[in-house]
């Protein structure tokens, strides 16, 4: 699992210069033995109107990139609506 704690570190830090250059950034809290990413948009992200779309577009498709293994990917501050 550290492996893949390393791996979806590495793919946030691909996206964090985008998100610190709006005030925001992303937290790992957890990803769970179902390989399930937890995430929490901190700073100007937390409150964006398009933190929805940060997630989906932005982190989401970063990780899933970099790391196949993960099943999905849950920001614990961001409610989706559809």
């Amino acid at each position: 699992m550290e492996t893949i704690i390393k791996r979806v570190e590495e793919a946030l830090d691909q996206i964090r210069p985008f998100l610190k250059a709006d005030g925001g950034d992303v937290l790992l809290l957890e990803i769970t033995s179902d390989f399930i990413v937890k995430l929490e948009l901190v700073g100007a992200c937390k409150s964006c109107s398009m933190n929805v779309m940060t997630l989906k577009t932005g982190i989401e498709e970063s990780i899933k990139r970099a790391v196949p293994e993960i099943k999905a990917i849950q920001a614990v501050n961001v409610t989706i609506t559809v």
